[in-house]
């Protein structure tokens, strides 16, 4: 094997002239030399890879430029699996690198290293960390089809376990001891019991008091949200600058036994206005889900799209897949979606001019989630409303005001660089998106609200309904304990007022609803039904609670009702006044959490996708873009 004749820039791959790819590309009969003067301009003005946009825009086989490039730089073409590379420079290397990196050491040769690599003129990019990692290297090609396959088929244990173990002990669910946990929750229990027997009076008081606390501290932030949003949007910013030069984007995309939703999903990314080959699609699929691989095998992929499929391990959660699929992901901006998604057509454009605009700490950015099965029945009418208050107006507000703002699991956009550092997602965590919003919040970083809607679809049934929301749940006070694990490191690293927005996010949710039965109980006292309370406090002041739940219902309404119209959805705020009915299913969700916690912490009840969609229609409607 010899050693180069030439290199080609990697910080300036393609200058004046024809590239010598293009140009065997054209003399193989393979490349018109006007398809190959486009392509070398579309690669010199976006800075991108030209192979890339050769097979992306011109539909070059990998395989073809492949060849080559082996001519071009005179060396060999491997495929790994028909010549397997030697195991133990694999480990030195490391598996999780090599995907990364879209490296993956060989053989040793004559003293030299042999590495096989798909984009032979970014090599000199790695030379250093391979020369400190391996000695002296000399270089192969070969497929990142190739590459990929053997490191998954070949290396599967190693970066299973890195995707199960990317975010640090400390931080991470994996210690949860469901036993101790259950030990925890009888006690507790008990002890309420008992003080319920023996003085049931102060019992309720407490519990009541509590009840009161957290009704008014979510009361207030929800208005001040409220405030806060519409202050925004009445005041002028500053036109944002396009960049000259649109990131690589990749999207995840975990995908487990859907069948209903294949077809809608990928009719809609396809229609996303996006640069193609500035488009990485990771289908991300488990190992023995052949439900939905047989679905997708039976689409043709373009060019831009892949399969991701994540061999089996100890547990199988998104966030598990989500940190395998992200070592193979090539872009520098990280993007989430789920299955039955519909983004705005224009939503990753606005990814990459926000990311251009905001300052460098701003790690994530966060869409706008909405219903597009809103008028199925009366869950999904709630839900569209819940949803409204939530992304419209909550989240945008817990920005503005500098607290931690809990993650929606998709339509967010990542900095690769900085979600890396950070180990990924919690794989053991059922609520990963909220958990990652915290551990962001913790290094330093923000999150920020784009003026971008992807519709979903609605959970229109109860039980599923129920299930889903325990999950939330079970999650949010997971994520809460793994947290206060270190109650001072957690003041340290936020701050006061975020360390109590943290309180008042996750305990504060979770005390709403496991204890309802206590904020319905004051609906009795305008009804002139006995009530404990009038045992504890004079009249004037039982009345005045009852007053306190009267505004704040009011409040909620005229929240519900900016949300709304900032949605274009004032139709459903007449559904608004049935939200007290909607929301006692959220009680029952806690329970089940909560019992989970002790049973099976780390199982993940899955969704179904596709129940509501129309039959008749091909895909779901989209919002329009920057639809908010």
């Amino acid at each position: 094997m010899a050693q180069l004749r030439f290199s080609i820039s990697a910080t300036s791959p393609i200058t004046q002239g024809e590239h010598p790819l293009c140009a065997q590309l054209v003399h193989a009969g393979l490349l018109t030399r006007n398809d190959a003067a486009s392509a070398q301009e579309i690669a010199i003005k976006g800075g991108q890879r030209l192979a890339d946009v050769l097979t992306i825009r011109f539909g070059i086989a990998a395989l073809a430029i492949a060849e080559i490039y082996s001519q071009i730089y005179q060396t060999q073409l491997i495929n790994p699996h028909d010549a397997r590379p030697t195991a133990s420079l694999v480990r030195i290397f490391g598996p999780v690198h090599a995907a990364r990196t879209g490296l993956l050491p060989w053989r040793k040769m004559g003293g030299d290293t042999v590495v096989l690599t798909d984009s032979p003129d970014q090599f000199d990019r790695h030379i250093a960390t391979l020369r400190a990692r391996l000695g002296p290297v000399r270089m192969a090609i070969s497929t990142t089809e190739y590459i990929n396959k053997y490191l998954i088929e070949q290396c599967h244990a190693t970066l299973v376990h890195a995707a199960e173990t990317k975010v640090p002990q400390a931080q991470s669910s994996r210690m949860w001891r469901a036993q101790r946990s259950l030990v925890i929750g009888f006690i507790a229990l008990f002890a309420l019991a008992v003080l319920g027997v023996m003085a049931p009076d102060l019992t309720f008081g407490i519990l009541a008091t509590w009840t009161t606390l957290i009704l008014l501290l979510t009361t207030g932030v929800k208005a001040v949200a409220a405030y806060a949003c519409v202050a925004a949007r009445s005041g002028d910013a500053p036109p944002p600058v396009t960049p000259a030069r649109l990131p690589k984007i990749t999207l995840l995309v975990p995908l487990f036994r859907e069948t209903e939703i294949a077809d809608h999903l990928l009719a809609r990314l396809r229609d996303i206005d996006y640069p193609q080959e500035l488009l990485d699609v990771c289908l991300v699929t488990e190992g023995d889900d052949l439900t939905t691989r047989d679905a997708l095998g039976k689409t043709v992929l373009p060019t831009w799209m892949r399969s991701v499929i994540v061999p089996e391990g100890t547990l199988r959660t998104k966030p598990r897949a989500l940190n395998f699929a992200l070592d193979f992901a090539r872009g520098s901006i990280i993007g989430i979606y789920d299955a039955e998604d519909a983004p705005a057509p224009d939503q990753l454009r606005t990814v990459a001019v926000h990311f251009a605009n905001c300052a460098p700490d701003v790690a994530c950015l966060q869409g706008i989630l909405d219903y597009y099965n809103d008028s199925t029945n009366w869950l999904t009418r709630c839900f569209t409303i819940e949803y409204a208050t939530w992304f419209r107006i909550v989240l945008p507000g817990l920005a503005r005001m500098g607290f931690v703002v809990p993650l929606g699991g998709t339509t967010l956009f990542f900095r690769r660089d900085i979600l890396e550092h950070l180990g990924g997602w919690d794989a053991h965590n059922v609520t990963e998106d909220a958990d990652l919003g915290v551990r962001l919040a913790r290094a330093g970083y923000r999150t920020e609200l784009i003026n971008s809607v992807t519709g979903e679809e609605a959970n229109g049934r109860a039980w599923p309904w129920v299930k889903q929301r325990s999950r939330w749940l079970k999650g949010y006070a997971i994520t809460y304990a793994v947290h206060m694990r270190d109650p001072r490191k957690l003041w340290h690293d936020l701050g006061a007022k975020r360390f109590w927005g943290v309180q008042l996010l996750f305990l504060g949710t979770l005390s709403q609803f496991v204890l309802q039965p206590v904020l319905w109980s004051f609906w009795l006292i305008p009804l002139g039904v006995p009530h404990p309370v009038f045992n504890l406090l004079p009249t004037p002041w039982v009345w005045a609670l009852a007053g306190l739940f009267f505004a704040s219902e009011v409040v909620n309404l005229i929240v519900a009702g900016i949300a709304l119209k900032a949605a274009g959805k004032m139709w459903l705020f007449k559904w608004a006044l049935t939200l007290q009915v909607y929301f006692p299913l959220a009680a029952l969700a806690a329970y089940k959490g909560l019992l989970e916690l002790a049973w099976k912490p780390f199982y993940w009840d899955k969704t179904m996708h596709g129940v509501l969609l129309p039959k008749s229609a091909t895909a779901p409607p989209r919002p329009p873009a920057h639809q908010a």
